[in-house]
């Protein structure tokens, strides 16, 4: 016969009720144990989940000003298009910009060419000035863009030290023949927001789902020509990659003696880098 553990008022007495107590106790930690136990194997099972920072470098040496990759930016971010009214006004907008530098004067002139896309900075101005957070940095390294949230104040585009950023004055058009080769991947803007490089994040997000479908991790060939400014260049001046791989194109690229980042001397750390000209010696 099972010993009654109630007291006269009906509740357990002292021993059982440390006994019931322990047992939770116990209980809960078996519970924390599996759930830690489950979590690397969550883990595990997404092969893509690994610490990443994209970077992208940019080789001078290469580059021939042929403007490819402003073009294919264009086309597959569904970048508007100014029209001579507002490029007149300076509203252009351009997430792949091509810059020229000029030394020396006519006839010993000579012309630099700099593609030049957002900085995707590791510390960027423009996120600690934005009132509504509709400019972030993703866990790899991106500096995002919520144009759902911008309210277009506008106070990102004065931060950022690289002008990189554009407010949509107008309401986006294409001519009818255009509007055919909008990407249905990436949305179009509506006017009153700010815009920027994304460094092409549909295309990565696309390359992640492959490899989560063929049980593998992304590697540096699924990558190294990603975003379609890269794709396009005929010259192959623009690498794309994780620099927190050490075996990465874009890391072994970092550590050249001609590597250089924009203004570095205001800290924000850009993740885009430069290869100097080269100095050939006759």
């Amino acid at each position: 016969m099972e010993e009654d553990r109630t007291t006269p008022d009906g509740s357990l007495d002292r021993r059982s009720f440390l006994s019931a107590a322990i047992g939770a106790v116990a209980g809960a930690c078996l519970c924390a144990k599996s759930a830690e136990a489950a979590e690397p194997a969550a883990k595990a099972a997404d092969p893509t989940a690994k610490k990443r920072k994209w970077g992208m470098v940019i080789d001078l040496d290469k580059c021939t000003g042929c403007q490819a990759c402003t073009v294919a930016c264009r086309a597959e971010n569904n970048v508007p298009i100014a029209g001579p009214g507002e490029t007149e006004k300076d509203r252009a907008i351009f997430w792949m910009d091509m810059m020229t530098v000029r030394e020396g004067e006519l006839p010993d002139l000579k012309v630099q060419f700099m593609p030049v896309p957002c900085n995707h900075c590791e510390n960027p101005p423009c996120i600690k000035v934005c009132p509504v957070k509709a400019t972030h940095i993703s866990e790899e390294g991106i500096v995002a863009q919520i144009f759902a949230r911008c309210i277009g104040c506008r106070y990102c585009t004065t931060a950022c030290p690289y002008t990189r950023r554009y407010f949509n004055w107008y309401e986006p058009a294409w001519p009818e023949e255009m509007k055919k080769t909008l990407n249905p991947d990436v949305s179009v803007r509506p006017k009153g927001v700010v815009e920027k490089c994304t460094f092409c994040h549909q295309r990565i997000r696309a390359v992640k789902e492959k490899a989560r479908a063929e049980g593998r991790e992304i590697n540096d060939n699924d990558v190294r020509r990603l975003p379609a400014c890269s794709a396009s260049c005929p010259a192959d001046a623009i690498s794309f990659g994780d620099l927190n791989d050490p075996e990465s194109e874009v890391s072994k690229l970092e550590r050249s003696p001609r590597a250089m980042r924009l203004q570095e001397e205001l800290g924000t750390r850009p993740k885009v880098i430069y290869l100097r000209e080269a100095k050939w010696r006759e």
